[in-house]
């Protein structure tokens, strides 16, 4: 299995059409899912998760990681504030007589301190995780992904785990182990 530097390293140093994808596949979906929770974005959601996405490829050269999940807060203040420019946009614009202006439910996704970036902090390290997960998968047996599953996603014991698939308790901690080394790889600098 080839040793590749972190998808975030590789976007920096010698960026390609496959990493870009790559980091698209990852966030936008993340990124689509969190602006569906404000129904009143309806298909102009599309267009902010756009403007994200753009804003990623034209700064990620500069961003500088600088403490534990600096990314995914660069990446929420990003959305943040192409959100808030398209509800202030949204203000200017003609409204209905009778018709009030709506508070968004994600207004706050800016401000760090607030709940809704705390569940943004969670959700995207699940999603980042399972999208990796994914992605390098065709590098891996279905035994040695099923080993890492059962003891690092399932929490049973190796020796149970090792039982269960009919291989030894070596081969299933080296199959865990593989796995994590190379989810280590991947994700360096997007979760921690």
């Amino acid at each position: 299995m080839e040793t590749s530097a972190s998808l975030l390293e590789r976007l920096r140093s010698s960026p390609n059409e496959e990493a870009w994808q790559r980091l698209d596949g990852i966030y936008r979906p993340l990124i689509r899912r969190w602006l569906r929770r404000d129904p009143s974005l309806g298909e102009e959601a599309e267009d902010i998760v756009q403007d994200v996405m753009g804003v990623l490829v034209r700064d990620l050269a500069g961003f500088q990681r600088r403490r534990t999940g600096s990314f995914r807060r660069w990446l929420r203040t990003i959305t943040g504030h192409r959100l808030a420019a398209f509800y202030r946009s949204r203000k200017n614009r003609p409204q209905a007589l009778g018709v009030p202006g709506e508070e968004s439910p994600l207004e706050q996704l800016a401000d760090s301190n607030s709940e809704l970036s705390r569940l943004w902090d969670e959700e995207h390290d699940r999603h980042v995780l399972r999208r990796l997960m994914d992605l390098i998968a065709p590098l891996f047996e279905a035994t040695t992904l099923a080993a890492f599953s059962r003891i690092a996603v399932d929490g049973i014991p190796a020796a149970q785990a090792a039982e269960e698939l009919g291989l030894s308790l070596n081969a299933v901690l080296v199959a865990k182990s593989r796995v994590v080394t190379r989810l280590r790889q991947e994700a360096e600098g997007l979760i921690d």
